[in-house]
């Protein structure tokens, strides 16, 4: 498989599921769009992968390399009808690429939050195997606020009511973070956007002790991780 990967920012990237990429053999290319690199031609790739970001999506202006990354997600989605996984900035682009919404929250939703998978997610064959209701990591201050038409919600809470999405047999978004590592809190909180909303949402004592109740549970997050990428390559060799 050759797999795609738009970055916005060096310290986001697929984290984990680089590992599991290099054992399978699969080859991937990263484009780092916030330091200009250009978007190659996407026809020889097999699938797209959308990092984070400390971006909105609305912000074109301070970041026209937002106009060229939508246009390609949405003709790899709807034209090229080939899988998509986005994760955070990369859920909401898959959203407003295909004539959703994104707006800010009331309030950042950042660390340890249970979300419920719906009856569509419980039976969505990337989330197979998963509970009903399972520990994400969040850390996000925007949200889809509207979906596009023919998506369906797969997971929600309380504080963001699209926490997963699917479009069509196999473009997903998951506004939490299913690819950490052991330096994801270290890495970000250096980011000073992320160390703002990190305060904002859990106070600075909380968020101190961030890096160390993630460190914890790092070997379930792995497990899950291993099982979506499993699930992706057994839909992908379906060829649902």
């Amino acid at each position: 498989m050759h797999i795609l990967v738009f970055q916005h920012l060096d310290v986001e990237h697929p984290g984990v599921f680089r590992e599991f990429w290099a054992q399978a053999g699969h080859e991937w290319t990263a484009v780092e769009l916030d330091v200009g690199e250009e978007i190659p031609p996407l026809e020889p790739y097999d699938l797209l992968v959308v990092m984070g970001g400390p971006m909105d999506v609305w912000q074109e202006e301070q970041h026209p390399w937002l106009v060229p990354e939508k246009a390609a997600i949405r003709r790899w989605v709807k034209e090229l009808g080939r899988p998509y996984v986005g994760i955070c900035f990369g859920h909401q682009l898959l959203a407003e690429a295909l004539g959703g919404t994104v707006g800010l929250m009331a309030k950042p939703e950042v660390g340890m939050a249970a979300v419920n998978l719906t009856a569509a997610g419980q039976s969505d064959p990337l989330l197979a195997g998963f509970p009903a209701t399972l520990e994400t990591f969040q850390w996000h201050g925007a949200e889809v606020t509207q979906l596009p038409a023919g998506a369906v919600v797969l997971a929600a809470n309380a504080a963001c009511p699209v926490q997963a999405l699917r479009w069509g047999p196999h473009a997903y978004g998951f506004q939490y973070h299913v690819e950490i590592t052991e330096s994801t809190v270290s890495d970000w909180e250096q980011i000073p956007e992320y160390k703002a909303s990190l305060i904002n949402a859990l106070g600075a004592e909380q968020a101190a002790q961030l890096g160390a109740v993630v460190m914890a549970k790092l070997p379930d997050f792995r497990t899950r991780a291993e099982r979506i990428n499993a699930n992706l390559w057994s839909l992908l060799a379906s060829g649902t």
